[in-house]
């Protein structure tokens, strides 16, 4: 057995000397360059991949190629299986069937590690739409600060931009290397709170020693001339140490609005690529992976419709299933076209008014000062524990939550519905106002 091991090796050795030089080196490095070759007899050729991912993907998208570099070697064709070498996968790559297991304390985590560990390449359903962005963030992970520096990376919102930001950042940290995420409104407060105390040189001296620096959102500070002056020499300094820059954004640099024109010189410099919205293959995909990690059982012709309807984002999409999955659980019965149906008609997701209504009036706030710019102490719970209901009792999409509010960004509706949800289970008085609250939309619905 060792022998044939040993061979199965030296014969997949030379394959990847050959596939090396027929496929782009983004694809062999996030796809092939890992894999390893088990075993050789009857003319089956068994490989190892090192996820569930890659299995699937090679199997799918480069199985021809495979079985035919394979048979030029060994002179008759092959049949290639491609299995999950389990006994090598890290600890800190959970498979997608055991995210949602912690669940529980992935805000404690995310707090202590500063990256949301369901977050993470292997989960992340990549198809012909996203497969370009998603291969040069795997290359930037592996050689930061060699492969593409700057990465810009662009799309429509919930396409899954920051879900690669914290992939790289837990692909870093497990290397040992230092990863700093920051989304471009926290830069922006935390800057301006450092001009009031007299304390920039600090601020900028936070990501001095970053290795990979992943920017968030970088739109939200086109109209900040003093922070992209700042952000701007905080990335000329990593760039110069040849330190990994990857950004995020909604639009494309040249249509970044009031964009100083030497920060857009340098976003330009490196990669800037796109992530269209996912066609309706690749929604149904993603839905089974949220299925899985919901653990909910689903049929294909619901899948179906769910993928048929919801053509926005990628959020929305989870959404949807998020929400069904939940109204099934609730009611004790299976996910049916019945469920989908009340979810697309806008049972219970409409424009979210009666929410913000309940919580203004308990908090006796207007409504406009939840939707407005206010950020004293009191107007700040009212709006996130708004934004949580909204996701929760609604099941809106943090983009839908943003728009709500005051067309915020959807990273700040993210923020303050992890804010609520993290403090509920500490906070007595906290979980006695969202309950005064829903009992109060109840009766209004009644």
């Amino acid at each position: 057995m060792g022998r044939k091991l040993e061979s199965a090796r030296d014969i997949w050795a030379r394959a990847l000397g050959e596939l090396q030089i027929q496929v782009n080196k983004a694809n062999y490095n996030t796809w092939l360059r890992d894999s390893e070759g088990v075993s050789y007899e009857d003319g089956t050729f068994v490989i190892c991949a090192p996820n569930v991912f890659v299995a699937e993907w090679v199997s799918q998208r480069l199985r021809s190629l495979v079985e035919k570099s394979l048979s030029n070697i060994l002179g008759r064709d092959v049949n290639v299986q491609i299995e999950v070498c389990r006994h090598e996968l890290k600890q800190s790559e959970p498979s997608i069937c055991s995210l949602h297991a912690d669940g529980g304390t992935s805000s404690k985590v995310r707090k202590r590690e500063g990256f949301n560990p369901r977050y993470t390449f292997s989960n992340f359903v990549v198809s012909d739409y996203n497969y370009l962005t998603f291969n040069a963030a795997r290359e930037v992970a592996e050689y930061p600060g060699q492969a593409y520096n700057p990465l810009y990376i662009y799309s429509d919102t919930g396409q899954g931009k920051t879900h690669l930001l914290h992939a790289i950042g837990q692909e870093a940290k497990n290397k040992g290397i230092k990863a700093i995420y920051v989304a471009a409104e926290n830069f922006t407060s935390e800057f301006i709170l450092a001009i009031k105390q007299k304390q920039v040189e600090a601020f900028r001296s936070k990501f001095r020693d970053a290795q990979t620096l992943l920017f968030d959102d970088v739109q939200f500070i086109g109209d900040k001339k003093q922070c992209q002056q700042c952000f701007l020499q905080i990335f000329k300094e990593l760039f110069s140490n040849e330190q990994q820059i990857v950004v995020t954004a909604d639009c494309h640099p040249r249509d970044v609005p009031s964009l100083d024109s030497k920060l857009r010189s340098r976003l330009q410099s490196g990669l800037v690529t796109f992530m269209e919205c996912p066609d309706i293959e690749a929604r149904l995909e993603i839905l089974h992976t949220k299925a899985a990690m919901l653990k909910v059982s689903v049929t294909e012709d619901v899948l179906q419709v769910i993928a048929e309807e919801m053509k926005g984002s990628i959020r929305e999409l989870e959404g949807a299933l998020a929400y069904c999955a939940a109204q099934a659980r609730l009611s004790g019965t299976d996910i049916t076209k019945q469920t989908v149906n009340n979810f697309l008609t806008g049972n219970n997701h409409g424009n979210g008014n009666s929410i913000i209504n309940a919580v203004a009036s308990y908090f006796n706030q207007p409504v406009e000062a939840i939707k407005g710019q206010k950020r004293n102490k009191e107007v700040v719970l009212a709006r996130h524990i708004a934004m949580y209901l909204l996701r929760e009792e609604n099941g809106n999409s943090f983009a839908e939550i943003g728009r709500t509010i005051g067309n915020k960004n959807h990273a700040t509706a993210i923020y303050g519905y992890d804010r609520i949800a993290s403090e509920l289970n500490v906070n007595p008085t906290l979980c006695q106002q969202i309950a005064y609250i829903k009992e109060h939309l109840k009766i209004h619905k009644g």
